[in-house]
């Protein structure tokens, strides 16, 4: 493949990753507007501006690196990478079709719902199905292009965003919903 066309394609690929986000953020304000014309209560909201600069950071910095450090499409890495990627954003689909309306990017419990058991909550009772998946994704999608400086700095940022900070909110908010019957699953 000729190293302009795999590099267009690629930044086809991020375009469109970055505009699913972006209806990810739509679907998310109107699940929060749902949670909270039912009593919902939000915590870590602070959590969400950074999230969101890693995520536009790890889609911004694989497009420049790949142009600019004329990172070749490696079939043999580039293909399996962009199965990875696509095979992820099934996954997050699968994770927000099961949570149906109580799926956010914020951490809002909604007093009196159940724990959704439905999807990949079926199998866990971990509610970090998608966090997995993001993981995933952010190394797999930069490869596509080979931007390992990406996919790694990506990797480290986002760890320690959800293992320090995101995931015991989370877990902390979904175990007081518990302690009195309720929760949801972000």
């Amino acid at each position: 493949m000729h190293p302009t066309l795999s590099l267009e394609l690629f930044t086809l690929l991020i375009v469109l990753t970055g505009a699913e986000r972006v209806h990810e953020l739509i679907v998310s304000t109107r699940n929060a507007r749902w949670a909270f014309d039912r009593g919902g209560l939000e915590t870590n909201r602070r959590q969400l501006p950074w999230m969101i600069s890693l995520h536009v950071g790890m889609l911004v910095g694989a497009l420049a690196e790949a142009w600019l450090l004329e990172r070749p499409f490696l079939p043999f890495l580039g293909w399996p990478m962009l199965v990875i990627a696509l095979a992820c954003q099934a996954g997050r689909l699968w994770v927000m079709r099961s949570l149906g309306t109580q799926w956010n990017t914020r951490i809002i419990v909604v007093p009196g719902l159940p724990l959704v058991t439905a999807g990949p909550y079926r199998w866990t009772r971990l509610p970090h199905p998608n966090y997995l998946i993001v993981a995933i994704e952010g190394i797999a999608l930069p490869l596509v292009h080979t931007a390992w400086v990406t996919a790694l700095v990506f990797t480290v940022l986002n760890a320690v965003l959800l293992i320090g900070f995101r995931i015991p909110a989370e877990d902390r908010a979904l175990s007081g919903a518990a302690r009195i019957g309720t929760g949801v699953h972000t």
